[in-house]
């Protein structure tokens, strides 16, 4: 809150509006400056949020000179959208620097098993034979279109004054919400956004999209780790997966820690969505839901890619227990290859019949 106060007075002090020097003098008193943080949360019940006692007591710190300059033609929300977006800023940097690390393992585990058969499963049963690298790649594309989708979201700079036409200030006000998006490292917005969230919207799905993915990858890992399976298991630590009862278990517990994360990321986008129509020109609770919701997801998708990274990085692939069930079914699985064998010579209903047959004769006797 602080950086797009300063800013603003950096910017109108730029344009002439605020004497020479107003700007520098308003640093050098708060940027050092013990605020009252539980005081803000006290306070923010009377206003609705954090912004309004923040700006007084603010004011309070200033010179009596300087009073008058601070906050000028903004807003509570421009305040806290903003905000919202500069903490954004980080967190996204650094989700992007685990996708690109999910991605570089998932590639090498790729190419490492391009030619490690298994069993492809649909509706949980076995269906035809695909490979392990096959099933990577799919990991790495969802990351990777996660990745994409989150890198074309935009972080822009709010400030439109009190209801989204810049308090009077004309088009100068288009020029300050520009430098300030400049001097905060956000991006510059056509116009004010007070009730148009899509800025919300896109990064809170492509957060969610970011999650669909690496819950994808957990989804199938711990599937693939069930004793009867027995064809991956989770990179082991110690005390890592370990039950507290039965010493035998190696659990996938990144797997879930995954999935219980996802599952929040999932809830939230839901919240974010429900919010996007705003009425008139500014949210009445709206508004207010976007916050935690928001700043949550970013944490928990952060989280996950530690650990799906670490996953990727370290799964323990058996092979042998692949082509152990890739034999389950006695060849059944390649009834439909042999369905397309058959169907020149008997037609397609009696080749199906034929190797449908077929394929149950050698589950029972396989």
């Amino acid at each position: 809150m602080l950086a797009f106060e300063l800013a603003l007075a950096e910017v109108q002090e730029d344009h002439g509006v605020l004497p020479a020097g107003v700007a520098g003098r308003m640093k050098k008193q708060l940027q050092c400056a013990a605020f009252d943080g539980p005081a803000i949360a006290r306070e923010t019940l009377n206003g609705g949020n954090a912004a309004i006692p923040f700006v007084k007591q603010a004011r309070s710190m200033l010179p009596e000179a300087l009073r008058p300059y601070w906050h000028q033609g903004a807003t509570s929300q421009d305040v806290m959208d903003s905000t919202l977006m500069l903490l954004m800023g980080p967190r996204v940097t650094a989700i992007e620097a685990l996708l690109q690390r999910c991605r570089a393992a998932a590639v090498a585990l790729m190419e490492e098993h391009a030619d490690t058969p298994m069993v492809g499963r649909t509706l949980m049963q076995q269906a035809l034979p695909i490979t392990f690298g096959v099933k990577v790649a799919h990991w790495a594309v969802g990351l990777e279109q996660g990745r994409r989708r989150l890198s074309d979201v935009a972080l822009p700079v709010q400030f439109g004054g009190a209801v989204g036409v810049h308090s009077g200030w004309g088009e100068q006000g288009l020029e300050f919400m520009d430098a300030m998006a400049g001097r905060l490292g956000l991006a510059a917005p056509v116009m004010p956004w007070h009730t148009d969230r899509y800025p919300i919207h896109a990064l809170g799905t492509a957060l969610d999209a970011v999650a669909g993915a690496a819950e994808k990858i957990a989804l199938d890992v711990s599937l693939l780790t069930q004793t009867e399976v027995g064809e991956l298991a989770e990179p082991s630590a110690p005390g890592m997966g370990e039950s507290s009862s039965m010493p035998h278990k190696r659990n996938p517990v990144r797997s879930a820690l995954i999935r219980g994360a996802a599952r929040q990321v999932h809830g939230h986008a839901g919240v974010l969505m429900n919010a996007s129509a705003q009425p008139l020109e500014r949210g009445l609770g709206e508004w207010h839901s976007e916050w935690s919701p928001l700043v949550e997801s970013a944490l928990l998708v952060e989280g996950m890619l530690e650990q799906v990274a670490v996953l990727l990085e370290g799964v323990d692939v058996y092979p042998e227990a692949m082509r152990h069930n890739l034999a389950a079914t006695g060849g059944g699985i390649m009834a439909e290859r042999a369905t397309r064998l058959l169907a020149p010579l008997l037609g397609p209903e009696v080749a199906r019949s034929v190797s449908a047959e077929a394929a149950e004769t050698a589950r029972l006797e396989s």
